[in-house]
């Protein structure tokens, strides 16, 4: 059973730092795109950020360039997004995303996935 758990969600003041995780099970690790997508309430889904689990640079979208950073632990086979000088704007729910042995894009975010996760919600108070 394929799963994609994320957690590390919370509040914070704007400024401040939070680190999310998504843990992945079910399928092989290798050779995957995983990537973060958030949802604001009343806005459209927007990817945020992807890194290819055979490695290769992450790519970020340009709201949250120099700001978040995708990792991943292969051993752990999670991926993470280091989120920091966070803006209220940032106020979402953060979902994990997983493409099955496909490379991420270097020009974006596919459309469709192959698995999500449930979310995390992340609040970032002024």
């Amino acid at each position: 059973q394929v799963q994609l758990v994320e957690s590390g969600g919370g509040s914070v003041q704007a400024g401040g730092s939070l680190r999310l995780s998504c843990a992945a099970s079910g399928f092989t690790y290798s050779s995957n795109c995983m990537a973060w997508f958030r949802r604001a309430p009343g806005k459209e889904r927007e990817g945020v950020a992807h890194i290819d689990t055979s490695g290769g640079s992450p790519y970020y979208a340009d709201s949250v360039k120099g700001r978040f950073t995708v990792s991943q632990d292969n051993a752990k086979n999670t991926v993470y997004l280091q989120m920091n000088s966070l803006k209220p704007e940032d106020t979402a729910m953060y979902y994990c995303a997983a493409r099955l042995n496909f490379r991420c894009a270097d020009w974006g975010f596919y459309r469709n996935y192959d698995y999500w996760g449930q979310g995390t919600q992340v609040t970032v108070s002024s």
